[in-house]
């Protein structure tokens, strides 16, 4: 996380201008997110973690500890989620085949028939809106490169 320490240059109405779009359009496509996830039967943090454990880089065991870090969140509030996604049958814990004391998450069929419906919807929804949210970054890259050339 970034230190809230005042920086050293100030920032221009055109630079509050352009971080402001820029979240209001991360907003907007976390607003679809969230609305495709109820509208799926689940909430918005459960649809994150099963994203996560799909998506996780290869080689990263699907562990709580993983996970959690992955998601930005305290072990036992991951737990929670599992626990969750558990009762819905959308995921499972199974041991650990090299250390029977290590817990991995894996989807069911449920779970990835309800990441794969997600999915979708997310890719549509980046074709309509990823360009603007890629511009809005673009404008606030750009404006902050220029401005640490200008104070070099």
């Amino acid at each position: 996380m970034a230190s809230l320490e005042t920086p050293q240059s100030d920032v221009s109405l055109a630079g509050y201008r352009q971080l402001a779009e820029f979240r209001c359009r991360i907003r907007q496509f976390l607003h679809f997110s969230e609305e495709a996830a109820r509208l799926s039967g689940i909430e918005p943090q459960q649809h994150q973690l099963l994203l996560a454990i799909k998506g996780l880089p290869e080689g990263t065991r699907p562990t709580v500890t993983a996970l959690s870090s992955r998601l930005c969140l305290r072990h036992h509030s991951t737990v929670e989620l599992i626990n969750r996604l558990a009762e819905r049958g959308a995921l499972m814990r199974r041991h650990s085949e090299e250390d029977r004391r290590e817990v991995l998450v894996e989807l069911t069929a449920h779970g990835e028939h309800l990441l794969r419906t997600l999915s979708v919807l997310h890719w549509q929804e980046l074709q309509n809106s990823g360009p603007a949210l890629s511009e809005a970054l673009q404008a606030v890259v750009h404006n902050t490169t220029e401005d640490r050339r200008r104070s070099a």
